[in-house]
């Protein structure tokens, strides 16, 4: 994709100085700029660079100034980082402007397909699936039967969506998700061995949702697994059955939430987070990475960190008592050693 210094002005609101008709096809830092490329100057550490580099493109803020030579062409904005921030989604959005249904997928007669849309090889495309307009679909996905996605979702290589699920607009689910497989549901009997409780829920997810590689959303017992609008999960994270996770709540990498609890809304979760089930998490709750949650975080907006999470300023205070420790239990053996010779 290439685009002049003209069009990325316009894009991005900016003025040129130099060549309006220069143009860029890759997007670089301005460290490792070079012809062709798209840089941006926002932090005036890096501004040494500027004079150095062979890019065809920087842009600066409107407050830029320099006695150095610039070879490039420069586009002056009010705010390099944002302007820069908001052309790189431009430029990757029309990365994903493919359409096509490729020979080599299977849809099923009875599925509904829309329009502009993109299903590449091996896909196989399930009896009542509905995939509508601008929906993309890498190879080598599994829509299950009665599949909702809704317009402008996509779908990377590897994905698997059981049957029942739906998948709201504008949605991106990276490659080898797996949504609505079975929850971990299971009843000791007579004999000290565990009967499979069927699992016949599903998996709702929202508008504007993210899910990363490898990420695990299982579908619900009875009822749903519900991911809100705007929530974002990171790589490898596990979500049990009937889970809700309040709207633009975020959790990184090697999370995992048991079954049945509810997160609320604007939450931040740290990787390799453990909560238990059947808890209520309240809104815009933190909760530091490696921490184990075991118990309701009812106050809204509270901090919590540890293994067994509390608030987090006493988590510190304590943990500095811990690293002191030894020499504590030295002064304690040496005041016992007094008293007993005493």
């Amino acid at each position: 994709m290439e685009y002049t210094a003209k069009e990325v002005a316009d894009l991005i609101k900016g003025k040129i100085i130099g060549d309006k008709n220069v143009k860029i096809n890759n997007l670089a830092k301005i460290e490792n700029g070079k012809k062709g490329d798209l840089c941006f100057l926002s932090n005036l550490r890096y501004k040494n660079y500027i004079s150095k580099s062979s890019a065809s493109i920087i842009i600066v803020n409107d407050s830029f100034k320099t006695d150095q030579h610039i070879s490039s062409t420069l586009i002056k904005v009010k705010d390099a980082y944002s302007a820069f921030s908001e052309f790189l989604e431009i430029y990757n959005k029309a990365k994903y402007q493919k359409t096509g249904i490729s020979k080599n997928a299977h849809i099923s007669k009875n599925a509904q397909i829309g329009t502009n849309v993109l299903i590449q090889d091996f896909t196989y495309i399930s009896e009542g699936a509905i995939i509508e307009d601008n929906v993309k679909i890498y190879s080598n996905c599994y829509i299950g039967e009665n599949v909702e996605i809704k317009e402008g979702s996509i779908l990377f290589s590897g994905v698997k969506i059981y049957h029942d699920c739906k998948i709201g607009k504008k949605n991106i689910i990276h490659s080898n998700a797996v949504i609505g497989s079975d929850g971990f549901g299971f009843a000791p009997n007579k004999e000290n061995m565990y009967s499979k409780i069927q699992q016949i829920g599903n998996v709702i997810i929202y508008d504007n949702v993210e899910v990363g590689s490898n990420t695990t959303i299982d579908r619900a017992t009875m009822g749903s697994t519900i991911i809100n609008e705007g929530v974002k999960l990171d790589n490898l994270i596990q979500i049990a059955h009937n889970v809700e996770i309040g709207s633009h709540t975020v959790i990184a990498a090697q999370a995992g939430v048991a079954g049945s609890t509810k997160i609320g809304s604007k939450c931040m979760i740290g990787g390799q987070t453990a909560i238990s089930g059947h808890l209520i998490i309240a809104d815009r709750v933190k909760i530091a990475g490696q921490s184990g949650v075991a118990s309701s975080i009812l106050e809204e907006g509270k901090i919590v960190q540890g293994p067994m999470a509390f608030e987090i300023k006493d988590f510190q205070r304590s943990y500095v008592i811990f690293k002191k420790l030894p020499k504590i239990y030295k002064t304690i053996s040496k005041l016992k050693d007094k008293f007993k010779n005493a």
